[in-house]
């Protein structure tokens, strides 16, 4: 550990008062408790799917891994701005590539030193490698290490990405809110009501999240992910997630951002959250509401002994509420399987 932090470091020393410095194939050392299979699995599965995989761990007496990442065999590619550290630290950009090679940010170099942002992004993180399994906790992994071993303002984490990769960060950005404070989402994004993958975390968590700035930007000629990303929006709306912007990536299709584009999302992302508190409680009122309602519907259903009604209610409120309606969900399964 102390010679990978003696090196980034002398590259925070040698970019002061310079232009930045670009480093590739980093490697790091820290593990974290964040990037544990069980916590990656209790903040992103489902409430149900969660309580089965455990089921069936210990139906064959067997334990989930402690982590999936071997970092020794790890890259990372590195970008720290010129000049000294803001007076706050620097911000944090975790990257999440659709690709598996370097991602090296040579046309961001401007946005990303106007914004004091440090960028980071693992190398093996493409869209053919398992979400939960690599690309969530190399993420996460890339920012603990980085805010480690730099001045790093807390505040200004965030998580970035295109396509799929882009879909990673929407579940990083609800998943760990602890962690990233706000995400640009480029040319990717999916509904958080189950059907496409993305679960609401533990309700503290998700809490957290609703505090969060999340940045929509697609290029203006991508018009079928323009399309997902309404849907996306609107799902997180009724799921009183209020603080959304949207940009357009104009003369863009489905590519990265260019440094105009990156420039206008991070102008977006860093601007003073902007949540109507009086809306917010309404918001969340309407949906503790629908959400009794729906407990109630499957809780007379396993009273009557209707048992497939009741799995599915169950399934449907598993799926659209998940982490908010934990406790409620698995006390009505545990009566259903009795």
């Amino acid at each position: 550990m102390a010679r990978a932090v003696f090196g980034i470091l002398g590259l925070v020393m040698a970019c002061a008062g310079s232009t930045g410095t670009a480093r590739n194939e980093v490697t790091f050392t820290a593990y974290s408790p964040l990037a544990r299979n069980e916590e990656i699995a209790r903040r992103a599965l489902s409430p149900l799917t969660y309580r089965r995989l455990h089921e069936a761990l210990a139906a064959r007496h067997d334990a989930l891994a402690d982590q999936t990442i071997d970092l020794a065999r790890e890259r990372f590619d590195l970008y720290i701005p010129g000049g000294p550290p803001p007076a706050r630290g620097y911000g944090l950009l975790v990257y999440v590539a659709p690709w598996d090679d370097a991602t090296q940010p040579q046309r961001w170099r401007g946005p990303l030193d106007d914004h004091g942002l440090v960028f980071v992004a693992a190398r093996r993180s493409g869209n053919t490698h398992n979400v939960l399994d690599r690309r969530l906790p190399l993420a996460v992994l890339a920012a603990e290490n980085v805010r480690a071993q730099l001045p790093i303002d807390p505040a200004r984490i965030y998580v970035m990405g295109l396509s799929g990769g882009s879909r990673v960060a929407e579940i990083a950005a609800m998943a760990f809110p602890d962690l990233f404070r706000g995400a640009v989402l480029n040319a990717g994004a999916d509904p958080i009501d189950g059907d496409f993958g993305m679960y609401k975390p533990p309700l503290e968590l998700f809490r957290a999240f609703q505090r969060s700035r999340l940045v929509f930007i697609t290029g203006d000629a991508d018009e079928d992910n323009r399309k997902q990303e309404d849907l996306a929006q609107r799902s997180l709306r009724r799921a009183c997630v209020l603080d959304l912007r949207t940009e357009v990536a104009l003369g863009l299709g489905h590519e990265a951002l260019d440094a105009r584009s990156l420039a206008t999302a991070l102008d977006a992302l860093d601007q003073p959250a902007a949540i109507d508190a009086a809306e917010l409680r309404r918001c969340d009122a309407g949906t503790a509401v629908e959400l009794e309602n729906a407990l109630r519907d499957a809780s007379a259903a396993i009273a009557r002994g209707a048992r497939d009604q009741a799995r599915a209610l169950l399934k449907a409120i598993d799926a659209r509420y998940s982490g908010l309606a934990a406790t409620q969900l698995l006390e009505l399964d545990a009566r259903l399987e009795h």
